[in-house]
């Protein structure tokens, strides 16, 4: 099954403890769609300007994501300037020029309008509603929160909440949205306004997924080293959406399932900076940190069961 995903793509400036770089490819819909084509066809939604580079959109090419949907504008792509601190869960926008980006509406190909699976990266709720009002029968419709959307069109928002099925927001987010500062009354509550499923990340700390069969907890994947975080929460977003459309039905198991495939493949992006990890996994390596990764949070794993 075929993923649409309504995002931006960018060029990245980031400064992390562990260093610095200039002009990488950024911007989520470039993390989400090559972390989720190792699962299913991918197709991307967004603008661009005439200074996107050739070699860039052969790297989506090449891994056969579609790029029909990419406009290209007279201007200039959008730049983000990040800058983590000693502790990279905390990090400061520098510099953030919408170039493009800025009085984009999303248009979607017919075909885009038939998928069965759409994944919303932030963005004005407007727009988010203007994509909804274009697709035609979804199964799964996915969005991502951003603080400031949150806090300046909380009517528009409470819109699209009610039209998507998955919830994804950091810790920081839940709370703002909801003014709850536990983090399971929050989940809850988000539950009540719309959503089926609700999963908060955190970072360093994992997920936790809230939906009316219960609430799941995932640890993230414990790593020696994290490199840079960019792209970490859109990555996870890809694996869990691509495993949910590879697995073709939305069930609560194939929800935690996917969880667990969406917090591997954040733990790979993490590991170096911009999409350089991304671009150089195999599915492979995938497989074999999957298993890795069940053996750490599964007590009765049968490595461990005793005669």
């Amino acid at each position: 099954m075929s993923i649409v995903v309504v995002g931006f793509l960018a060029y990245d400036t980031v400064e992390t403890p562990g260093g610095k770089v200039e002009e990488v490819l950024g911007g989520g819909a470039s993390y989400f769609s090559i972390a989720a084509r190792f699962f299913s066809p991918v197709s991307i939604v967004a603008v661009v300007g005439t200074d996107y580079r050739p070699e860039d959109f052969q790297l989506f090419t090449d891994r056969n994501i579609d790029v029909r949907g990419v406009v290209k504008r007279e201007g200039q792509t959008t730049r983000w300037h990040g800058r983590y601190h000693e502790d990279m869960n905390v990090r400061d926008t520098v510099k953030l020029s919408l170039n493009v980006l800025e009085n984009f509406t999303p248009e979607l190909l017919p075909d885009q309008c038939r998928a069965d699976y759409l994944y919303l990266a932030p963005n004005d709720p407007v727009l988010q509603e203007h994509v909804l009002d274009q697709v035609l029968s979804p199964k799964v419709v996915t969005a991502d929160l951003y603080d400031y959307w949150i806090q300046t069109t909380r009517p528009g928002l409470t819109k699209v909440l009610e039209r998507i099925q998955i919830l994804l927001c950091s810790d920081s987010e839940a709370r703002t949205l909801t003014g709850e500062h536990n983090l399971v009354k929050a989940g809850r509550a988000i539950l009540k306004m719309g959503p089926s499923t609700v999963l908060i990340k955190r970072g360093e700390y994992g997920v936790l997924q809230f939906s009316d069969e219960g609430m799941f907890a995932v640890p993230a994947y414990p790593l020696e080293e994290v490199v840079d975080p960019t792209g970490a929460g859109d990555t996870f977003a890809g694996g869990m959406m691509g495993f949910l459309a590879r697995h073709g039905r939305v069930t609560e198991s194939s929800l935690r399932t996917a969880v667990v495939y969406g917090s591997v493949m954040a733990s790979f992006v993490v590991e170096r900076f911009s999409l350089e990890r991304l671009l150089a996994l195999t599915w492979e390596e995938i497989d074999n940190r999957y298993r890795e990764f069940i053996n750490l949070i599964d007590s009765h794993h049968s490595r461990w069961n005793t005669q």
